[in-house]
């Protein structure tokens, strides 16, 4: 049975759009797991541009699957990860101008950063996930920082716009994966997931979680949010 993770951020976006009170990232924490979510999953950013610190500290009282907190390699967002102590931490890249998370981390070229970042949210229990390119070389530096799981970059593959990138987009993420599993890392997948391309990701050997955001929440405009869940929970088992 793969775990589906489900990104609430887009639900603030449109909150942070008018500088309100709604709709709140927790009312849609809470309707996600009525629709069978495993885990809440948050990225808060360094600018704060969608999910806020009290969102945070609120949905980690709040959320009773598990909370997955995306996050930079950067020393404010550690410390309020470690105080927060989310289930999980997602480690991915930041920039400022970018719509959304763009690639995987360069694990190669900041080996020393992310290895401390590791060690100090695994000092506090923190179930670790290094968000990669299904890059064999980042991944084999990713075993480097003792991190517990790898969560596959599937933004290329979701992007793809014929059927030959696409089925070659998914080769690359099934050797990834296979690389991951014999690394002794438990495989996770996200980045533009879709109701139509989730499938041929879900089937890749050994996945076990999956992490969606935008689709549920574009598809829960139409149906609503714990409707939305349960139809992919539906699909990727």
């Amino acid at each position: 049975m793969i775990e589906l993770g489900v990104n609430i951020d887009h639900v603030a976006t449109v909150r942070q759009a008018r500088q309100t009170t709604e709709p709140d990232p927790v009312w849609a924490a809470a309707a996600a797991e009525l629709g069978g979510a495993d885990g809440i999953t948050v990225h808060l950013r360094e600018d704060r541009r969608h999910i806020q610190d009290r969102d945070v500290r609120i949905l980690r009282e709040a959320v009773q699957a598990k909370l997955n907190l995306e996050m930079a390699c950067e020393p404010e967002i550690v410390r309020i990860a470690c105080e927060i102590v989310p289930e999980q931490a997602t480690l991915v890249p930041e920039k400022r101008q970018e719509i959304t998370t763009e690639g995987g981390l360069d694990v190669l070229g900041n080996l020393a950063k992310i290895k401390k970042v590791v060690e100090k949210l695994k000092s506090k229990g923190i179930f670790v996930s290094l968000f990669l390119d299904p890059d064999l070389k980042q991944i084999e530096a990713g075993k480097e920082t003792d991190a517990d799981a790898v969560e596959l970059h599937t933004g290329t593959y979701s992007l793809a716009t014929t059927s030959v990138n696409r089925d070659a987009e998914l080769v690359k993420l099934t050797n990834a994966g296979k690389l991951v599993t014999q690394l002794g890392f438990r495989l996770h997948g996200g980045h533009g997931l879709t109701y139509h391309n989730v499938i041929p990701v879900a089937h890749i050997p050994n996945m076990f979680e999956l992490n969606i955001g935008h689709s549920i929440i574009a598809r829960a405009l139409m149906v609503g949010l714990k409707d939305a869940v349960a139809e992919m929970k539906r699909i990727i088992n």
